[in-house]
């Protein structure tokens, strides 16, 4: 299949259930054996062929047994209600692989999941403030979490630190925070207090954009 121009670019958001400090950006282990999480994205700007995808949110529920390499997760896509038929085409098109060079984030999905639950169309409320590494997704009766500073235990001052991957594929630079996470959709669990990533990306067929 010929490949399709594409573009995404926003605000992004990975929240999971290890600690601080997503063991899968350092080719680690997860914290608990397992992965349980999220990422999402608020589309400042992006299009698919000559669909535009400006103003639009999603976000994807992942489950995996194990490490991220070793696949066999379970995903469910969850697309802004807004979106018109042939916007969430694009997004699932994008998503899919399909469209993307190998070694890039779509495509390394396509290769370790093995089951997708059906997507979900619901309005979603998408905060977001890299800066004060603060953000909050809300999906009605289906997913919940926020983002907050990382505290010092004896202080309680808000402790930043920063994870920089020059050769990244989800993403160049993001601020490190503390998620908390209610997934009540066809993936279900919860996180009181886990890793967040936050971060601006522009996602395209052969990778992050520089």
């Amino acid at each position: 299949m010929p490949q399709t121009e594409w573009r995404l670019k926003g605000d992004w958001i990975k929240n999971c259930n290890c600690a601080f400090g997503c063991p899968c950006d350092f080719n680690a282990r997860p914290t608990h054996g397992n992965c349980q999480g999220l990422v999402g994205m608020r589309v400042e700007s992006g299009h698919f062929g000559s669909t535009k995808l400006d103003g639009l949110s999603f976000c994807v529920v992942v489950d995996f047994p194990g490490p991220l390499h070793e696949g066999n997760g379970t995903i469910q896509a969850i697309i802004d209600q807004q979106s018109t038929a042939e916007q969430r085409d694009a997004l699932f098109q994008i998503l899919s692989g399909k469209h993307a060079a190998e070694g890039t984030l779509f495509h390394i999905f396509s290769l370790i999941v093995s089951k997708m639950l059906d997507p979900i169309f619901a309005p979603i409320d998408f905060e977001f403030d890299m800066d004060g590494r603060t953000a909050r997704v809300s999906i009605p009766g289906v997913l919940e979490t926020e983002t907050k500073p990382i505290r010092n235990p004896v202080t309680g001052a808000e402790h930043r630190i920063q994870v920089v991957m020059p050769e990244g594929f989800e993403h160049h630079k993001a601020e490190i925070a503390s998620a908390r996470i209610a997934s009540t959709g066809g993936i279900k669990f919860s996180v009181s207090e886990g890793h967040s990533s936050l971060a601006k990306v522009e996602q395209t067929p052969t990778g992050v954009a520089a």
